[in-house]
């Protein structure tokens, strides 16, 4: 379950949530994910 990320849904849905604070949450979060991506692949190539 927690991999499918319902825990998070439903704390997130606790609260309304405005819809520019969704987007600028969700590009944060894709932000992260992207740099999470270039940190693996740096050390995969490092090696």
């Amino acid at each position: 379950m927690q991999r499918e990320g319902l825990y998070r849904e439903m704390r997130m849905r606790r609260f309304y949530e405005k819809p520019s604070e969704r987007r600028r949450r969700e590009k944060a979060e894709a932000i992260r994910r992207y740099r999470k991506l270039l940190k693996k692949k740096m050390e995969r190539d490092e090696l």
